[in-house]
């Protein structure tokens, strides 16, 4: 049995990182037409989304998918998951490194923007369709507000994998969603 993790903001909201539904006001600004026709506000906006992540550590379900070596693709921008120690894809990319700040507005992948091209959600859809009858697709901490967090969950739905969600208190049920799934193999 091959586990396959897909993660949202929901996963690193117990590491203190509000997520983009807390933050609508941050979220209307993370459009590539935005950054380029107000590039101070813009700046201004990675500037505070890089204070909210600065200081952030991974929770337990961070480093639970890395001590299971479960491969996970995620939304999130936080770096999280590296630093617990996962090899994630990153679909949304990161954030600009200190000395990138001024140019923030110019970069591309840090973050992806709505209206930029996602150059890993390829890279998702052929991870996921890879998933078997008897595999398993954990969705943690994954809303139903992108197309990419639907067409996944449809996409090992298709491959025969068994879809579970863990939606509440990620840093404690993913480590026992894990050591379940695995004391049944």
């Amino acid at each position: 049995m091959k586990i396959l993790a897909f993660t949202g903001a929901g996963i690193s909201k117990q590491s203190n990182i509000p997520t983009f539904m807390e933050r609508p006001d941050v979220r209307e600004k993370l459009f590539r037409t935005f950054a380029e026709h107000h590039h101070e506000a813009y700046n201004e906006v990675i500037r505070e989304l890089k204070a909210n992540m600065n200081g952030a550590e991974p929770n337990d379900a961070h480093f639970a998918l890395a001590e299971y070596k479960v491969p996970v693709i995620t939304m999130n921008i936080d770096g999280l998951h590296k630093k617990a120690g996962s090899d994630a894809l990153e679909l949304h990319g990161g954030l600009p490194e200190d000395d990138e700040m001024d140019k923030a507005w110019a970069l591309h992948n840090k973050p992806v923007l709505y209206g930029d091209p996602a150059p890993n959600y390829a890279k998702a859809y052929e991870r996921t369709a890879e998933l078997k009858p008897g595999d398993v697709f954990l969705v943690i901490g994954c809303s139903y507000h992108t197309a990419i967090a639907c067409d996944l969950r449809d996409v090992a739905k298709h491959a025969g994998a068994k879809v579970i969600e863990i939606q509440e208190d990620a840093a404690h049920n993913v480590r026992k969603v894990l050591e379940e799934l695995t004391r049944k193999n």
